[in-house]
């Protein structure tokens, strides 16, 4: 069974619904999905009316030549036959006697069955619904220590979100719920703020996740909500049936405009200030603007000449997005200003993503496909990209540098992860970076490096990647780590550590030989042992 995670991400705590509610499918949410499916539902009536259409001809003889027969076979019977009256057949097809409840007469003659509107009125039911629902709110129930963590994943063809508790205290990591998706997910985002919630004010706090995929919709799902069926909203051109109906009888346009996507979205990025704007990029070159009150596009921008694959805003100048392109280059826009011209830096090799430096806004990090990382002055702009000056370049890795992250309650500290499979721990000081280790983690080509975003489990990083697999890796037990930031550790337990890695566990499906798994768990302890020694 092949499996990969291609991007993660954690939400805060304090802000996951300590009890997450089922989802519930009444008439106003049918109504609702009816109506962002609508094109696909009168395209399929169209087909179906166009092959009916088609054996329209046919069927009518058939049917009047089958009317014929069954005439014929009716004016044949014999009611005196000798079968009839010994087995009744004559009144097999009449109702019988009334029973308490409801007849199934909807399955055709299964008319022994009856169903209770309430499950008291059952008496085949002995079990009290309350206790059910107790043990399930129970499970599903979340407090108010634990992350969650969300890892868009690809198994067997069928793409999904998974959406893990990392409960810190007890060393637990595992899956919650998850979310099936349309296509293979690029990238998440989590949102503080409710999308096309009912009954609940727009600028109130939610727990929602945007999701970008190889279509160039954007769905919003409510992560407070288990066993959805369809998104809250969808940003782009699904979301809006009125304007595909206007465009369904044309050839879908795959040529780049100011209201929706048309290629695969590369990259999230929300607006923490004002929380109602989410920024996209997109395989079409262009990044696009969303209002989330209204789930429409409010601008578009064309700052780049290739596909756009990462963003990310100024934690200050909340209204400047810094952008990355397979162009090569990286460039930091005022978006209230779309005409004007925005300064750009030029990189060696197809851009991977960008990072502001969370401790000094003038600065920002972008990681390029060669493993290299350039850390630039946003105030020493270039005259053109070739002429660009980072302060310091590093050489990471080898390969690509998939994804990295810098430590936001941590100054100075930076997790690297590449398609060699090796994750790196850098300090960052005034004269460059330094390595303090470097680990394969087992996750195969790694895609997602990411602190977690609370004090409290700052030195906590989750790693996830081309084999499917997350793992939290609590770097404060390192002893590299513990020594550069001995004065950020609260835990400073003298004598060694015995580092922590928490996965998720698997479930044992042979359960013929207990010893035999006794030792499989001692072997994964030695291996696991193994996996944290020092390169």
């Amino acid at each position: 069974m092949s499996s990969m995670i291609t991007t993660a991400g954690w939400v805060p705590r304090g802000f996951a619904a300590p009890f997450p509610t089922k989802y519930n499918f009444d008439e106003t949410e049918f109504e609702r999905i009816a109506g962002l499916a609508k094109l696909q539902l009168d395209d399929a009536n169209e087909d179906l009316q166009e092959a009916q259409e088609g054996e329209e001809g046919a069927t009518t003889e058939a049917s009047n030549g089958k009317s014929s027969t069954q005439k014929g076979e009716t004016e044949d019977i014999n009611l005196d036959d000798a079968d009839l009256k010994e087995y009744d057949l004559e009144h097999y097809d009449d109702d019988e006697e009334e029973v308490e409840g409801q007849s199934m007469d909807m399955f055709g003659n299964i008319k022994s069955l009856t169903y209770y509107e309430s499950n008291k009125d059952d008496p085949y039911i002995t079990i009290p619904d309350n206790e059910d629902e107790d043990e399930e709110r129970e499970e599903l129930q979340i407090l108010a220590t634990d992350n969650l963590l969300l890892a868009a994943k690809v198994e067997d063809e069928l793409a999904h979100l998974e959406v893990y508790v990392y409960e810190d205290e007890a060393d637990n990591l595992f899956v919650h719920h998850d979310i099936m998706l349309p296509a293979i997910p690029l990238c998440v985002e989590w949102l503080d703020i409710p999308v096309s919630k009912p009954n609940v004010d727009k600028d109130s706090t939610g727990n929602f996740v945007a999701i970008g995929t190889m279509d160039p919709d954007i769905e919003v799902w409510d992560l407070d909500t288990v066993d959805s069926m369809y998104p809250n909203a969808i940003l782009g051109q699904g979301g809006n049936p009125q304007e595909k109906e206007k465009k369904k009888k044309k050839k879908k346009s795959k040529k780049a405009n100011d209201e929706y996507h048309v290629d695969a979205v590369l990259s999230l990025a929300a607006n923490r200030k004002h929380r109602n704007l989410l920024a996209s990029a997109s395989a079409d070159k262009t990044v696009k603007l969303w209002d989330l009150h209204t789930t429409k596009c409010a601008k578009s921008y064309s700052y780049h000449t290739d596909k756009v694959c990462s963003l990310a805003w100024h934690s200050v100048e909340s209204t400047v997005l810094l952008s990355g392109s397979y162009d090569r280059t990286v460039v930091a826009a005022d978006m209230r200003a779309p005409d004007a011209k925005a300064p750009r830096w030029g990189v060696e090799s197809d851009v991977e993503n960008v990072r502001w430096d969370p401790h000094d806004p003038n600065f920002f990090y972008v990681s390029t496909e060669n493993g290299i990382i350039h850390y630039h002055d946003i105030r020493n702009a270039p005259s053109n990209p070739s002429a660009s000056k980072p302060v310091w370049t590093l050489q990471a890795h080898d390969e690509s540098l998939s994804s990295f992250d810098i430590n936001a309650h941590v100054p100075g500290f930076m997790a690297t992860g590449s398609t060699d499979k090796t994750v790196k721990l850098w300090n960052i000081q005034p004269t460059g970076p330094a390595v303090l280790v470097s680990r394969n983690l087992d996750v195969g080509k790694v895609f997602s490096t990411a602190f977690a975003p609370d004090a409290e489990v700052a030195f906590r990083l989750a790693v996830a990647g081309s084999k499917g697999t997350m793992h939290v890796w609590d770097t404060s037990t390192n002893g590299a780590v513990r020594q550069a930031f001995a004065h950020k550790i609260s835990n400073k337990t003298e004598g060694d550590v015995q580092e922590r890695l928490i996965g998720v566990e698997e479930d044992d499906s042979s359960s013929d030989d207990e010893e035999g798994d006794e030792k499989d768990g001692e072997n994964g302890e030695a291996d696991d042992a193994e996996l944290m020694d020092e390169d």
